[in-house]
């Protein structure tokens, strides 16, 4: 995905998910693993160390500085988001999160604190106590050497559960995780309606990947807590194809 000025219909299609979720289903794989050939890297247990280094999909094929834009690319659009359209579909004002971003979670001294706890490694977390949103450095530049689309849905994942906290009770569904990647759906796929997102060619496909590996099964969850590969994605298209509203219906 790309930062840019020129209008994109919206392209999610009921059919072309329906196909999506029908490939996941009885074939996923929910670990965060490296490429075939490829080791996981160690733990870096040193203070000096900023971050994990990123898992690969070749050597030398990690692009930083794309991945720190494309990062502040999916803040920036997620926000614009809800400031263009909180008040056609919530009363009341908008107000950001705060964005801690990129946290190295296997350094405990690294992880920000969500009340008496910190965020833990390969997590990825909006924090009410301190109305922020944060995502593992380990997570994020593993996720994104198999796709920029990657770092795209965490972060409007978690900006969605920063939203939840804003409404009121009775409009936030008891299965917050799917409701969230609803609203997910809902802000990508509007972004590029409203011209702020491009989707490249490549993107929903890695959408689709990506949920192969952030189900219940993934390394940060508990069974129950987020939905299958195949609901999760569900709850995606819904709210990519029939935006916001769609989420609370």
């Amino acid at each position: 995905m790309r930062e840019t000025a020129r209008n994109l219909t919206r392209r999610w299609r009921a059919g072309a998910a329906a196909a999506a979720m029908l490939a996941l289903t009885g074939a996923c794989q929910f670990e965060l693993r490296p490429p075939p050939g490829q080791a996981r890297p160690a733990a870096q247990n040193t203070a000096a160390a900023d971050s994990p280094a990123p898992e690969q999909s070749a050597p030398g094929t990690f692009d930083e500085a794309e991945f720190q834009e494309d990062l502040r690319t999916a803040e920036t659009a997620t926000d614009d988001f809800w400031r263009r359209h909180w008040t056609q579909l919530f009363t009341g004002g908008y107000s950001s999160p705060r964005v801690v971003g990129l946290y190295n979670g296997r350094d405990p001294r690294s992880a920000p604190l969500c009340g008496k706890d910190r965020l833990t490694p390969d997590n990825a977390a909006y924090c009410p106590s301190g109305d922020y949103v944060a995502w593992d450095a380990h997570l994020m530049r593993s996720g994104y050497a198999r796709g920029d689309a990657w770092v795209y849905l965490v972060i409007a994942h978690e900006w969605g559960h920063a939203i939840q906290a804003r409404l009121r009770r009775g409009l936030v569904s008891p299965a917050a995780e799917l409701q969230a990647d609803c609203l997910a759906g809902a802000v990508l796929y509007g972004s590029a309606d409203d011209g702020t997102l491009k989707f490249e060619e490549g993107d929903e496909q890695e959408l689709v990947d990506a949920f192969q590996i952030i189900g219940d099964k993934a390394p940060w969850t508990k069974p129950g807590d987020h939905g299958t590969a195949v609901q999760r994605l569900r709850s995606f298209s819904r709210g990519g194809e029939n935006g916001v509203q769609a989420c609370f219906s």
